[in-house]
């Protein structure tokens, strides 16, 4: 019996970030997750006891969370002074809610699974401008107390900053792990929004136009997305 061929039309795409925000992305997670780490486990006690990590670098914990303390806080400056645009970019849209955004919060909790997301108007949903300066505000706080922590020898200032670090570490703790679990697409409406901020920042624009609408549109606007090119294939 004859066989039908047909060329599967390819799927559109379109780029969500830059090499350059991968980049930062990537080293902003790899030392904060080494951070939460090695802070956990200090504060449950264990810094008698080297972690894994710990015996990875071949120094103690303390000492290890320090300098990648260090490190994250020169990587977070060197973000702010390279790309004060999108830095700036990130504050703006993350502080600017608007009355329609009720409507998304409202369809938000059945659209984690089915997909159907509230139409919204930002760079960011409204879920992820919140999480931005929850997460923004968290880690800021941590540097800072994280600075004064290793610069003062102690007094009421360091009773201050160490309450700081620990009361951020808390609430950071959960929403980051929120944030991973949102990002990582395991969740059926964020299904594919991963793909922002890998694999070349690219993502079908089925997933964009579901995620972020007025966004796409705008990209659209500019430029023509990119053909995914698939092989073909026998029905």
């Amino acid at each position: 019996m004859a066989t039908e061929r047909s060329r599967r039309v390819p799927p559109e795409i379109v780029r969500r970030n830059n090499a350059r925000t991968r980049w930062f992305h990537a080293g902003v997670y790899l030392t904060v997750l080494v951070l939460l780490f090695t802070g956990w486990w200090l504060t449950l006690g264990e810094e008698g006891e080297p972690s894994v990590l710990s015996e990875l670098f071949g120094i103690p914990d303390t000492e290890l969370h320090t300098n990648i303390g260090w490190v994250f806080a020169g990587l977070a400056a060197l973000g702010v002074v390279l790309g004060w645009r999108a830095a700036w970019t990130l504050v703006v849209d993350s502080v600017r809610f608007r009355r329609s955004d009720l409507g998304w919060f409202a369809r938000w909790p059945a659209a984690v699974f089915t997909g159907r997301f509230g139409r919204h108007e930002g760079h960011f949903d409204p879920g992820q401008r919140i999480m931005n300066v929850i997460l923004v505000g968290t880690l800021l706080a941590l540097i800072v107390s994280g600075v004064g922590l290793v610069t003062v020898s102690g007094g009421p200032e360091f009773v201050l900053y160490n309450k700081i670090h620990r009361w951020s570490t808390y609430l950071l703790t959960p929403a980051l792990a929120g944030h991973i679990i949102v990002a990582s697409g395991v969740l059926p409406g964020y299904h594919g929004a991963w793909r922002a901020m890998h694999l070349g920042g690219r993502l079908r624009t089925t997933v964009a136009r579901r995620l972020w609408p007025a966004w796409l549109e705008r990209q659209q606007g500019t430029s023509e997305p990119e053909a995914l090119a698939e092989p073909e294939r026998k029905r």
